[in-house]
């Protein structure tokens, strides 16, 4: 079994995953995102990427556009779109290539994203963030 790992009873209550060896995620654009990589990219052969995200309440990714599809479950917690929607523990999201978005949380959560491909930075037009996320987004910028 050392190809393969584990990680038992994902859905209990209280879901935190404290065991992982979480990792910042420091990039531009990102405040308080850890991760946890499943696998990554090799470079060579491989693009897509599995990971799992933790929001801490405030935390959000950059705005990005993804070059291929990307799944994301909601294990715990609330997941709030650049778009205005929100997801909660359960929700399965699939985003198809060309998809631009930023991801947040205002309350905290953890989840299972997947990419088939990177995500390429990008700005946000007018149009891509919601009235309700607008003044938060333009926060970030700041």
């Amino acid at each position: 079994m050392s190809d393969i790992e584990v990680i038992r009873n994902v859905f209990r209550s209280g879901f935190s995953l404290d065991q992982l060896d979480w990792v910042s995620w420091v990039e531009p654009g990102r405040t308080g995102v850890d991760h946890y990589p499943l696998w990554a990219p090799d470079g060579a052969e491989e693009d897509s990427v599995g990971l799992l995200l933790r929001f801490p309440a405030g935390a959000h990714g950059d705005f990005h556009e993804h070059l291929g599809y990307e799944l994301m479950l909601v294990l715990d917690g609330t997941l709030d779109h650049s778009d205005g929607s929100s997801f909660v523990k359960g929700d399965l999201v699939v985003e198809r290539p060309g998809t631009r978005h930023q991801m947040s949380s205002a309350t905290g959560c953890t989840v299972l994203a997947i990419r088939t491909r990177p995500a390429a930075p990008r700005e946000a037009r007018g149009d891509e963030v919601a009235d309700s996320r607008a003044e938060v987004y333009a926060a970030q910028q700041r």
